[in-house]
């Protein structure tokens, strides 16, 4: 006589576990936008903050200086910039509003539809909801690197939201919207989704000239694809896609202008930026290591300092070389020009991919203490934006 182990028979999902699941999904989620607003609000939160006791107002610090340039464009359009609107020396020519790029201008007029004519609204919410699309593309960048994970990826938003100048990507300035393109062409390449990479690559060249890193990593990694015959016609097209927003934006200024050289003469003759070769930096560095007292010196330079270990990292971690190379092609924007060093905080912030080894060390450790480490630069930064809005106010 043989005996059968009887088997369970299945039973209905009680509707308590029903929802217990449905919760873990949406929470599941809704994970990167939380962990983003979570820090950007404490950022918000301390700016406001310290702008009541400043006597200013934290509305007027999120769309101030480039902000009230770009905000003018989209509401009235170059030609109708007010006159009261100057470059970094005084002076204002027809050709002066051409220094900023169309994309984020046209991406605020779209919003301000919806918002009944508040333009500084709509630009608020342009930001947002960049910063938001950002945070899930991050999230996806850091499970798609070698040894990556969902941790690494939430870790790598919350850093990115707490880098020390990301205050930007609460303001109306281009930071935001311009990450958010340049996080998705990224996340393309390495999936291979090469129209989705040129797409997001081209419309980053609309928002700022920072998108010359991106062409170089998307254009590189798609003629690689070319020459290993992968993927077909789509690296040709996503390739050249990926030049057409910069190149064409610099072109239409160059006709404008009546000379090749056109934005980049009005970024030198208006701002004082231009290529130099790294020697501007180089010395500014210099003069805050021989004595550098002001705290913004002194983190700017160890913020310099801690992008080459960062970059080094990466290639010591062999991460994928596209990556590498927008880094390290975007650095070189940022180290390697002439103009108000302690802007080049703020240069920084679309330079995120710099953030994987942080975020995917992180990932390895105890949960406490990622937590700790993420907590304690969301303090920090949410500080130091507060000081660069309000007290120093010459970081932006």
């Amino acid at each position: 006589m043989t005996t059968e182990t009887a088997r369970p028979v299945p039973v209905d999902q009680p509707a308590a576990d029903r929802g217990t699941v449905a919760r873990r999904a949406v929470l599941h989620a809704l994970a990167p936008a939380l962990v983003y607003l979570a820090v950007r609000a404490l950022g918000v939160l301390v700016l406001a903050v310290m702008a009541a006791h400043a006597g200013s107002d934290v509305e007027h610090d999120l769309t101030t200086w480039d902000g009230a340039w770009l905000l003018a464009i989209a509401d009235d359009g170059y030609a109708g910039v007010p006159a009261d609107h100057v470059d970094a020396f005084g002076n204002r020519t027809p050709d002066t509003p051409l220094g900023f790029f169309p994309g984020y201008p046209a991406a605020v007029g779209v919003a301000d539809l919806v918002t009944f004519g508040s333009i500084e609204l709509a630009g608020l919410l342009v930001s947002l909801g960049s910063g938001i699309v950002a945070a899930y593309g991050m999230t996806r960048l850091g499970e798609l690197v070698p040894g990556g994970s969902r941790r690494a990826g939430l870790l790598l938003t919350a850093l990115f939201a707490a880098t020390p100048m990301s205050v930007v990507l609460s303001m109306a300035y281009t930071e935001a919207l311009f990450c958010a393109l340049a996080v998705w062409a990224l996340v393309g390449v390495l999936r291979g989704q090469w129209l989705v990479a040129g797409a997001c690559a081209a419309g980053a060249g609309l928002v700022r000239p920072t998108a010359a890193a991106l062409v170089v990593a998307v254009g590189l990694a798609a003629l690689a694809a070319v020459l290993a015959r992968r993927d077909g016609w789509r690296p040709w097209l996503g390739g050249l896609l990926a030049a057409s927003g910069l190149l064409g934006y610099l072109g239409y200024v160059a006709v404008r202008t009546g000379r090749p050289d056109g934005w980049f003469a009005i970024q030198r003759e208006g701002w004082g930026w231009y290529l130099d070769g790294g020697r501007a930096t180089a010395g500014y560095v210099a003069d805050v290591l021989a004595g550098g007292e002001r705290v913004f010196d002194v983190l700017t330079v160890v913020a310099l300092a801690g992008t080459l270990l960062l970059l080094a990292l990466m290639v010591a971690m062999r991460l994928p070389w596209p990556l590498i190379a927008y880094a390290a092609v975007a650095l070189v924007t940022v180290w390697c020009t002439e103009g108000r060093m302690n802007a080049k905080l703020r240069l920084l912030v679309p330079v995120f991919v710099l953030l994987l080894p942080v975020a995917l060390g992180l990932a390895r450790r105890r949960l406490g203490t990622a937590v700790g480490v993420v907590a304690a630069a969301a303090l920090g930064s949410a500080w130091f934006g507060g000081y660069a809005l309000t007290i120093w106010q010459y970081g932006i």
